[in-house]
């Protein structure tokens, strides 16, 4: 984790927009510094609580600079760039602090592409380490600055669990830091699985309508039996064949359901490994192009 070395928390919005400024269009000796903590976010605070509170920042850095060229987030925070082919000015999270810094774009990104190819476990027995990734989720709508040419591989799961855990990490980041970098804007992908082929479990997020799972049951019988099989894995409802579990104002423990839930169901149809995963129709209100690096399976 980086450390914020000897430089001094900036903590009025304003003066953090300033910073970022300088940071945008004369780097100079700032380049490769240590970051600059411009927010802190309150220890144990509900995902709401961190949401709203780093929105006053984020919003003034934007009205002072411009949109991101890249959106995303991390399993710890935002993960902002605004990225030309030789600087960087990167607005992320480490620890209880939100940071911004300026970087030599190659550089950085070539250490990010490592971390994602050859750092975490190597058996399903050590720890995931999707927390430590550089970012698990990117979304380009072709921003001011420059689109890298190419994107950094995904952290492929070694287990079901892992995938699990990682599933977990981005619907949380998702609930943290998409209403703070798009709004309302919806998020969203459908699951399909080699091993139960033809079948579709669909995520999405909004601020608006919260997180929410389902699953095309439309070739399950529609019986009572059917029905208390569906609610004990943990589906709520089903309507025209696909069975719904919605989580309207989600904090970290239904984050946590919704990926047992896809996990339970996922299994409970055959699927064993990840490597019979994919992530399709993977968008943000259709705009753009999202990335999930950090899902743990391809995409």
């Amino acid at each position: 984790m980086e450390t914020m070395g000897t430089s001094q928390p900036i903590l009025d919005p304003y003066a953090a927009a300033e910073l970022a400024r300088v940071l945008h269009d004369s780097p100079g000796g700032f380049l490769g510094r240590e970051p600059v903590p411009v927010h802190a976010f309150a220890p144990g605070a509900s995902l709401r609580e961190r949401r709203e509170s780093f929105a006053e920042v984020y919003g003034t850095i934007v009205a002072r600079i411009g949109e991101p060229t890249l959106y995303g987030g991390s399993a710890h925070g935002p993960n902002v760039r605004w990225r030309s082919a030789e600087r960087t000015v990167l607005l992320h999270c480490a620890g209880h602090w939100a940071l911004l810094s300026a970087h030599h774009t190659e550089p950085l990104e070539a250490a990010e592409h490592r971390s994602f190819a050859w750092s975490g476990p190597w058996s399903a027995t050590e720890p995931h380490e999707f927390d430590l990734l550089p970012y698990v989720w990117q979304l380009d709508r072709s921003g001011p600055g420059e689109q890298p040419a190419e994107r950094s591989p995904g952290r492929m799961a070694s287990c079901l669990e892992h995938f699990e855990s990682a599933l977990e990490l981005m619907l949380t980041s998702w609930v943290e830091q998409l209403p703070v970098q798009v709004g309302c804007d919806w998020a969203g992908f459908t699951l399909t699985s080699s091993a139960d082929r033809g079948r579709r479990l669909q995520v999405s997020y909004a601020l608006e309508d919260g997180l929410h799972v389902s699953v095309d049951d439309r070739d399950g019988e529609d019986t009572p039996e059917r029905s208390a099989l569906m609610r004990s894995r943990g589906w709520q409802s089903r309507d025209r064949g696909w069975w719904q579990a919605e989580f309207p104002a989600p904090e970290r423990p239904d984050a946590s359901e919704a990926a047992r839930l896809t996990l339970a169901e996922l299994r409970a149809r055959g699927t064993s490994a990840p490597k019979e995963l994919r992530a399709r129709d993977v968008s943000c209100k259709d705009r753009g192009e999202l990335f999930l690096p950090g899902l743990g399976i391809r995409h």
